[in-house]
């Protein structure tokens, strides 16, 4: 196996047992970077700090992740103006935050009948958020409920 020493210089290749007598020698670890290269890369270092090291790296790379949460809407085909107004507020301000918004028209004993004023419910949500988000599943049923999802617009 290849082998680094404690500062990235290259010792050389030389057999697994010498590389372990050289890092115990250095009273630290032989640590394997690279199985898949020919010879296999070996280096001298502390194991536990290389560790601490990693998981720093790792904690920093998750920081930076956005995430995307699906906030729900729930609304009837027979919502009022003023009630629909209020919650396409809400859309906005959640696709503004960027999270998804999951738009829910819940049916209930005979409005079954009548999925088409769900539609248009739901016709009218896009058309009231056509700028701030884009639509990325399309209305279908759920059982006795019609569900729309829509993300927020790429800045």
């Amino acid at each position: 196996m290849r082998v680094l020493d404690a500062e990235g210089n290259q010792v050389g290749i030389m057999p697994t047992r010498d590389g372990i007598k050289l890092a115990e020698e250095a009273g630290l670890d032989l640590v394997e970077i690279s199985p898949n290269a020919v010879p296999p890369v070996c280096r001298v270092m502390d194991y536990g700090k290389y560790k601490y090291q990693m998981s720093k790296k790792a904690n920093e790379a998750k920081k930076k992740q956005a995430v995307i949460h699906l906030k729900e809407v729930k609304l009837r085909s027979g919502t009022d103006e003023h009630d629909f107004q209020f919650k396409m507020r809400h859309v906005e301000r959640f696709l503004a935050d960027g999270d998804k918004a999951k738009i829910t028209i819940v049916f209930r004993g005979r409005e079954m009948a009548h999925i088409d004023l769900g539609r248009e419910v739901l016709k009218r949500v896009a058309e009231t958020i056509k700028d701030k988000g884009i639509i990325e599943q399309h209305p279908r049923m759920e059982g006795k409920s019609l569900t729309m999802i829509i993300a927020p617009a790429a800045k």
